[in-house]
């Protein structure tokens, strides 16, 4: 099945303990630095909105792209009451396509590390410089290869009142990726339904983030530690990574 499919309707349940609002301050502490003020904004992997919205409150004109449907139809009703909705479309990043350029394209909880395949993955940076405005910024996180690492052979549980998740990771050493299947019952009434999906992410190196983003015209190219205005330090598990379209004005 399908990664985000079943899980959709009860993602936002299962990950009520992630600080959206924390992440999407630090991405204003990188505009001070870059004495950035962006106006248009693509959410990339949107997933249920959560971070585009966040972006649409503070007055950012937003698009909004996730290949899950069932991840889009759960933005969409969560953007229902906003003045200023995102605009939702569905495209996998490897073939991004914008009606129109943005000054800012942000991808959140390590959606780049869904793209399996490196070569998929530098073809999606590429699409990404190409959908930004001249002096856009872009701006991502990803989990490191020892955090990936470090999950094979795991077991975790997460659970409320109407769902029940276990999930088991397994790192490929030849692969470069881990796995993780999940096991999703969610609760129907009296009854419950069990699901499966398996999710698959690769262990990018930061190294090789900067390589495909220099490749595709990136520049102003800088490394932080989980939402840190500094370089991570060793054993980090989450990086995020600024990187701007041309020369700023």
């Amino acid at each position: 099945m399908q990664a985000y499919h079943a899980l959709a309707a009860s993602y936002d349940q299962l990950t009520w303990d992630v600080d959206y609002g924390a992440t999407v301050d630090f991405y204003f502490d990188i505009f001070a630095a870059e004495g950035l003020q962006p106006r248009t904004a693509a959410d990339l992997a949107c997933g249920t909105g959560s971070v585009a919205l966040l972006l649409a409150n503070r007055g950012l004109d937003v698009v909004a792209v996730d290949m899950s449907e069932e991840m889009l139809t759960q933005a969409q009703q969560k953007a229902a009451g906003l003045t200023n909705p995102p605009l939702f479309i569905c495209q996998s990043l490897q073939r991004l396509r914008l009606a129109r350029g943005v000054d800012l394209a942000v991808c959140a909880l390590d959606s780049l590390d869904y793209i399996t395949d490196p070569e998929d993955c530098r073809q999606a940076i590429g699409r990404i410089y190409k959908a930004l405005n001249p002096g856009g910024c872009f701006i991502f996180d990803v989990n490191t290869p020892e955090k990936l690492r470090a999950m094979d052979g795991q077991v975790f549980l997460d659970e409320n009142e109407d769902v029940f998740c276990v999930w088991r990771g397994e790192f490929d050493n030849e692969t470069n990726i881990c796995s993780y299947g999940m096991d999703i019952f969610q609760r129907r009434g009296k009854l419950w339904q069990r699901s499966f999906e398996e999710h698959r992410e690769y262990a990018y190196s930061a190294k090789q983030l900067v390589d495909y983003l220099k490749e595709a015209g990136f520049t102003s190219i800088r490394v932080y530690g989980d939402r840190r205005m500094e370089a991570p330090k060793e054993g980090e598990q989450r990086i995020y990574i600024k990187a701007r379209k041309g020369k700023i004005k």
